[in-house]
């Protein structure tokens, strides 16, 4: 396994604060664990919401697949504090449709964008695990939409194949550890990489390049990377595997605010992030 870094400058967006009760933890990686140990326990009330990414990118344009669904989870620590309602605010975007818990006053979602219990004298379940209290899909989006679109473009000359891969990424969001991962030829040697924007590395064993960037940003949406191999099929070069972790989604669905019914607390903690579940470019 060979690791080689290039000198700019990296770094991870630190924990920033949403208002006062309002706290969003950034995913340190994309293969990061889901739980959400890393609220603080502080927070008698923590809200956890999630989009998942499943995306197929055609090599030669277009997408086959572009699902996003999304959870609203909630966890109480307390009995007293599982009386409450959840003030949401969400976007319209095309494609998105909802589906609540059986226990979920769905009127009151539909008009008035609250998340409250058919039964008001019935509290959330309290305790160590979360309670998944609201599900959306969204569907039917094109390739416009797309947080990252990866291009690659091998060429074969004489015994070597040069292999230029270009990334391009979209205003809407700033992207967190950023994995491309292209498959290899058989080699007997790492390849040779001439130019990235980002760092590489190389796994031998199951004969990957990884192209990794911490963070994209206003000040990087697009970068490059060329390296070489002995000559290959161009399709061997596919499919290539995405990862990255976000701190916005794209229903941009956030609790504003935490309701008690009794005498529960009102402070709360919340974590947003969108996540890739599978993105491919095939």
């Amino acid at each position: 396994m060979i690791l080689n870094k290039t000198k700019t400058d990296q770094f991870i967006e630190s924990l920033k604060a949403e208002g006062e009760d309002i706290l969003e933890v950034t995913q340190l990686s994309a293969n990061q664990s889901r739980s959400s140990s890393s609220i603080p326990r502080s927070d008698p009330i923590t809200v956890t919401i999630e989009e998942n990414l499943n995306v197929t990118v055609k090599r030669d344009g277009g997408v086959s697949n572009f699902d996003i669904q999304g959870t609203l989870a909630l966890k109480v620590h307390n009995d007293i504090d599982g009386f409450l309602q959840l003030q949401i605010e969400k976007q319209d975007v095309p494609g998105l449709s909802f589906k609540m818990h059986p226990n979920i006053n769905k009127e009151l979602f539909n008009g008035q964008q609250i998340v409250g219990a058919r039964d008001p004298n019935r509290p959330f379940p309290s305790g160590p695990n979360e309670t998944n209290l609201v599900r959306w899909r969204i569907e039917g989006l094109d390739e416009s939409f797309l947080p990252l679109a990866v291009n690659c473009w091998p060429s074969v000359s004489g015994n070597t194949t040069i292999v230029n891969i270009e990334y391009e990424a979209s205003e809407m969001f700033d992207l967190q550890n950023v994995v491309i991962s292209i498959p290899l030829p058989a080699l007997r040697e790492a390849p040779s990489v001439k130019q990235i924007d980002g760092e590489w590395r190389y796994d031998s064993r199951n004969s990957v390049l990884e192209w990794s960037v911490i963070l994209i940003d206003q000040s990087n949406r697009s970068g490059s990377m060329e390296f070489s191999v002995p000559a290959a099929d161009p399709s061997t070069f596919f499919p290539i595997s995405v990862g990255f972790s976000a701190l916005n989604t794209f229903s941009s669905l956030k609790v504003t605010a935490v309701r008690p019914l009794r005498e529960g607390s009102s402070k709360y903690s919340q974590r947003v992030r969108l996540v890739t579940a599978k993105y491919e470019v095939v």
